[in-house]
């Protein structure tokens, strides 16, 4: 979309939500019994903001509204910290099962929650589980309506579970070019888009690829890189969630020993900003 002709620097996020709130655990967890499992979100969390500042990053955190009204005090630590603070929804609810009413009633307490915990105005969301789909195209609408700028909520991937393939794979408009869509990075190799921004993928792969992948979107296709993670992705010793089926057990739980070791070399590998600053451009001209 922009042409950024010698990119040096890539936008980190993260997608601030506990382990048992993880839409693959969608029906081995209720929302109803989350009360009952101990949260290990804010522990995580301060680690990652302390591996952040001995490496100089700053993030886009996208956050649960039930995480600014339960640990309010970590809130406030990622907004001190020089963070920019972004909406994951409220409960972690993907957009596919929610209707226009309760979807927008879910942007609005989320946003709500955010802004009065932190004192600081949220303009950015990013779907639980990128659940922006071509079955739910009214969802940028109602997110302009709800007071948002932009978006990081397509995969442009297939996937069983979400992604829409043939969307553009950087940032783009919708909504008479007043919602700005940045979708999570992939790299395109023999007309396939394969994800290299996070997340399983990168716990799953050596990380001397995702290292090529995203030296590869940054030379190759001149743009910056979008990369997410979890707070519960660097804590192998997070409680197990019993009787899952073998396919999401391997999907969550692959590699989280390894994790923190492979952030550390990204972090000191390539220049992090937050998602406004990296697309300040942008977003000016979406404004």
């Amino acid at each position: 979309m922009t042409d950024h002709p010698s990119v040096t620097t890539n936008a980190m996020t993260v997608d601030v939500e506990d382990y048992f709130q993880v839409s693959a655990f969608e029906s081995y967890v209720s929302r109803e019994n989350w009360k009952n499992f101990a949260g290990r979100v804010e522990e995580n969390t301060d680690r990652i903001l302390e591996l952040f500042d001995q490496h100089d990053v700053k993030a886009t955190f996208f956050t649960l509204g039930w995480v600014a009204e339960n640990y309010p005090e970590l809130v406030k630590r990622i907004v001190s910290a020089g963070h920019d603070l972004a909406s994951h929804g409220w409960d972690h609810k993907r957009v596919t099962n929610l209707s226009e009413k309760e979807f927008a009633e879910d942007l609005k307490k989320s946003k709500a929650s955010l802004e009065q915990v932190s004192g600081t105005e949220v303009t950015g969301y990013r779907a639980p589980s990128y659940s922006f789909t071509r079955e739910n195209a009214w969802s940028h609408h109602v997110l302009l309506e709800a007071g948002y700028h932009y978006s990081s909520s397509i995969a442009p991937i297939k996937h069983d579970l979400y992604g829409i393939p043939d969307a553009p794979r950087f940032a783009h408009r919708y909504v008479d070019e007043r919602i700005l869509e940045l979708p999570i990075t992939t790299t395109r190799i023999f007309s396939k888009n394969y994800p290299c921004g996070g997340g399983g993928w990168f716990r799953l792969y050596p990380y001397a690829v995702s290292k090529w992948a995203i030296d590869r979107v940054n030379r190759n296709d001149q743009e910056p890189a979008i990369f997410y993670f979890h707070p519960w992705e660097i804590d192998p010793g997070q409680p197990r969630i019993n009787n899952l089926d073998a396919k999401t057990k391997f999907r969550h739980y692959q590699n989280l020993g390894q994790m923190e070791r492979k952030l550390i070399r990204l972090l000191g590998d390539y220049t992090w900003r937050t998602i406004p600053e990296v697309y300040s451009a942008e977003m000016a001209a979406a404004a």
